[in-house]
């Protein structure tokens, strides 16, 4: 059996106007260990931090813990299918997943969720992860984020050439 939690701010705001995420942020997932920085990748990652980024702020979400993690030797508690499409389904609403590796087969569950991975060449802390989609969100995003941004409310869909009169 796959075990989630998920931990949460809390607020003297209503539970709807936490949800409601700002206009144009991106909400990102980034795998981790121990909520302190980008240190997991995503098959074997006991938590994901969540996060909604703008171009000048980013805010603390929630922290997603899973139960089957990998365990001291290496080896998955829950193989198979069953523990990728949990976590998949746990990130529904991401835009954004930056993790340290993440396999072919998981990768495309993943996109198919409409989510985009990020896989990062060394770990990292939470405030180099954020700081980096900042800088992407005010300088020149690339095609597939100002996509994303685009379905955020952030801008507005450039017509391709083929559908101008």
């Amino acid at each position: 059996m796959i075990s989630i939690r998920r931990l949460s701010l809390v607020s003297n705001q209503s539970q709807r106007e936490i949800s409601d995420r700002p206009l144009g942020a991106l909400r990102i997932a980034i795998a981790t260990e121990d909520i302190k920085g980008l240190n997991a990748h995503f098959g074997s990652a006991k938590r994901f931090a969540i996060y909604d980024v703008t171009a000048h702020k980013s805010q603390f979400m929630e922290a997603i813990e899973f139960d089957n993690a990998s365990d001291e030797s290496g080896r998955h508690r829950t193989e198979g299918d069953g523990r990728i499409r949990s976590r998949v389904s746990a990130l529904k609403g991401c835009q954004l997943l930056f993790c340290l590796a993440i396999g072919g087969p998981s990768a495309a569950k993943v996109i198919s969720a409409k989510i985009h991975p990020i896989k990062a060449q060394q770990a990292v802390s939470m405030s180099q992860v954020l700081s980096s989609v900042q800088t992407m969100l005010q300088t020149a995003p690339p095609p597939w984020l100002r996509k994303m941004l685009a379905d955020a409310g952030a801008a507005k869909k450039r017509a391709d050439f083929e559908d101008e009169d």
